[in-house]
């Protein structure tokens, strides 16, 4: 017997208890406008990060580099208004594998078996981390760049 968009419901993994009650409120349409402890939203978040960092290959990457760009950062002489920009183009790369980790799953669940369609969206949310790491990569040589070589050269 198939189920919803065509999952079996043998496909479908079981909530453990636990799990079912975190998300009780989810059940009742006036309890859905409660938002969680801030603390609980805090913890959710920080497993979808480490979730992406453990199982993407590339987000483990993208965060050496980011780690990499930072520690020479701190060698050089740069002003807070570079630091800043190296910081905030480093966390739209780890966003964007967030996101791109997020299509992933969502394409995997909806669309198990491969359809041009599912290929079209993981290909598409990939592009986007591309666009990202490459544009990363052309701010950090712009930032970087004249700095490390004065650096470097000893000028």
């Amino acid at each position: 017997m198939k189920g919803i968009r065509g999952i079996s419901p043998d496909r479908v993994r079981q909530q453990p208890e636990h799990e079912s009650r975190e998300f009780e409120h989810l059940k009742n349409p006036a309890e859905s406008m409660k938002q969680p402890p801030f603390f609980r939203s805090v913890q959710h978040a920080w497993s979808g990060l480490v979730f992406t960092v453990r199982t993407q290959r590339n987000a483990k990457i993208h965060l050496v580099f980011g780690a990499t760009v930072l520690g020479v950062a701190c060698w050089l002489p740069l002003s807070k208004l570079e630091i800043a920009l190296l910081l905030l183009t480093i966390g739209a790369v780890l966003a964007g594998e967030t996101i791109n980790t997020t299509v992933e799953a969502i394409v995997d669940l909806l669309s198990p078996e491969w359809h041009p369609q599912a290929k079209v969206a993981k290909d598409v949310a990939a592009a986007g981390v591309l666009i990202l790491s490459l544009t990363a990569a052309m701010i950090g040589l712009l930032i970087l760049g004249p700095p490390l070589w004065g650096r470097l050269l000893g000028s």
